[in-house]
């Protein structure tokens, strides 16, 4: 259990841009796979990185619904930007894996399962949105009697240096789903990027004996009081500028007594039920598998790829869909994602980040449309 999880305030140090520099030569040195954000396609993406200059420093990014956009900053930030269209799902629940393979040998038939490939993951730069995404994630697919050994494989080894996050974007509620913008468990290293007009530092803190071990090898000091206070600030200030808000109500118990809600047509007459939204999504877990057959009928495979309740085929059964409209698909993402999730998992299966606002291609808003249900029943009740 890390400290933070067990209630102990650990020490917290200051650490130079050289510090960090340093952090990322000690985990590639220990025989990490280190894996940041970096800029790619015009977005900040998480992919591997060799060295401090791989980072985004002085970008940031621009969001509202259905906008994306990279901007430079003036102050030379490493990671002065919110979230963008990857999460670190990709990384420890695959997008596509194969699961076997098959041979006929003669009269006898081979079955070899895919082997699991841990890659020693270092993620850096974790919001705290993100470790509640990987948490729920966890309970989903390590948590029950049924635990999917390449997903564990791949979350057993991984060192997560964590972010109080600095910046909140357009679409960003992490505040109104208590999910950030300060990360509070689940990390092994926790940094806040402090800017000030005569230096550039992280406060950083260990959340594991793993945290501490490479912490102590790094150049730093011990933390001020006024370190803390500076950092402390950092994260109200992110706090203060949400661009959204979920209502401040009992969501869950809203969106069931209102299966049969209007506003349900009303969003799918823009939805183009296009996916994006539980793609992007960083606790969306759904799958279908896929069987592949050689011509010769000697060889079979079966892999298994990201699907979506947002597809027809999804929930197809003998004699069609269950869910054939628009307006049915909707509702079914939306109300597992804020209510059912509860009922299966103990918590909500949102976590605040806004990717499926910034990334719908219509810009349907998740916070719009609970709120909306909302107001509603409110007119009826004081017309």
């Amino acid at each position: 259990m890390s400290e933070a999880a067990s209630g102990a305030v650990p020490e917290r140090y200051v650490m130079s841009v050289d510090g960090l520099r340093a952090l990322i030569e000690a985990l590639r040195g220990r025989g990490k796979r280190v894996v940041a954000p970096t800029i790619g396609d015009d977005a900040i993406i998480y992919d591997d990185i060799d060295s401090l200059d791989d980072l985004p420093r002085g970008v940031t990014d621009e969001q509202e619904p259905g906008r994306y956009k990279l901007a430079q900053r003036e102050d030379g930030a490493f990671f002065g930007y919110a979230v963008g269209p990857h999460s670190w799902k990709k990384f420890l629940h695959k997008p596509l894996l194969n699961l076997w393979r098959a041979k006929r040998q003669g009269s006898e038939i081979e079955v070899e399962a895919e082997p699991l490939d841990p890659q020693n993951y270092a993620f850096l730069g974790v919001r705290a949105c993100e470790l509640n995404a990987i948490a729920i994630q966890d309970r989903v697919l390590m948590g029950g009697d049924y635990v999917d050994p390449h997903y564990k494989a791949q979350r057993d080894g991984a060192f997560i240096v964590a972010l109080n996050c600095g910046k909140a974007g357009g679409t960003c509620f992490c505040v109104s789903m208590k999910t950030g913008p300060k990360v509070t468990h689940g990390f092994d290293l926790a940094l806040t990027e402090l800017m000030s007009a005569d230096a550039h530092e992280f406060l950083v803190g260990a959340g594991s004996p793993a945290g501490a071990e490479i912490l102590a090898e790094l150049p730093r000091r011990p933390a001020t009081q006024q370190d803390i206070d500076a950092a402390d600030e950092v994260v109200a200030r992110t706090a203060a500028s949400m661009g959204r808000r979920m209502p401040d109500e009992d969501v869950p118990a809203l969106l069931m007594r209102n299966l049969q809600h209007p506003r349900w047509q009303e969003v799918a007459q823009r939805c183009l039920s296009c996916a994006n939204c539980t793609m992007v999504c960083p606790t969306c877990f759904c799958t279908s598998v896929e069987d592949h057959n050689d011509l010769a009928g000697v060889e079979s495979s079966r892999s298994r790829r990201w699907d979506s309740c947002f597809t027809m085929d999804y929930s197809y059964i003998h004699g069609g869909s269950v869910r054939p409209s628009v307006s049915s698909r909707y509702r079914q993402w939306m109300t597992h994602k804020l209510a059912t999730w509860h009922e299966q998992f103990g918590t909500t299966g949102c976590v605040g980040c806004g990717r499926c606002i910034t990334w719908c291609p219509v810009g349907i808003d998740i916070t719009e449309e609970t709120q909306a249900i909302s107001d509603s029943e409110k007119s009826v009740r004081n017309p």
